[in-house]
């Protein structure tokens, strides 16, 4: 059974957002970069309030001015909103074109374990790091555990490893060497 929100943010309609969408998702997992995670994953919710959707094809068609003011205009949706709009449009880019526009099916269609590595790898704003959260995630919080799927789960904690605001917490407040994302 999928997750009806996944406690990243400490707000509940953003929480629910990343489980309901891929491509918030994918978002908060581009934004998390030199800010907290809980800013990163709120970014998606935000976008979407300001934009009024959370449309790949249509965000990857925007003018980068107007998507890098949306990404400015205060609060900033992140510490570095400019060059944050530009992976965000690359990263809708990519889905759009590679995916059909369906974010879901970076996941849904991968036949192995490394393909659905190589998929997130793929993305625009996606390093090893954080592919390896997001296969913890698809993989124990959606179910999805293509062959070889334990292959490519990594064994230290991760992000995916968070399922609640306690969890998110210690994991934010507790760092360690091996500790990714």
């Amino acid at each position: 059974v999928p997750p009806d929100h996944l406690p990243f943010t400490g707000n509940p309609d953003a929480d629910r957002l990343l489980a309901e969408d891929p491509l918030a998702l994918l978002v908060g997992f581009a934004l998390d970069q030199q800010v907290t995670v809980q800013k990163a994953f709120s970014g998606p919710a935000e976008l979407q309030r300001r934009i009024g959707h959370l449309d790949a094809a249509r965000i990857a068609a925007m003018d980068l001015d107007a998507l890098s003011t949306v990404f400015r205009t205060p609060p900033a949706l992140h510490r570095f909103p400019g060059s944050m709009a530009e992976r965000v449009q690359a990263l809708c880019a990519a889905i759009a074109d590679d995916y059909g526009n369906s974010a879901g099916r970076v996941w849904t269609d991968a036949t192995t374990g490394k393909d659905l590595e190589s998929r997130l790898l793929g993305l625009p704003g996606i390093g090893a790091m954080k592919a390896a959260a997001l296969i913890v995630i698809v993989g124990r919080r959606f179910g999805i555990k293509p062959p070889g799927w334990d292959d490519v789960a990594p064994s230290f904690p991760t992000l995916g490893d968070v399922d609640s605001a306690e969890a998110l917490a210690a994991y934010v407040i507790e760092p360690t060497p091996e500790r990714i994302l």
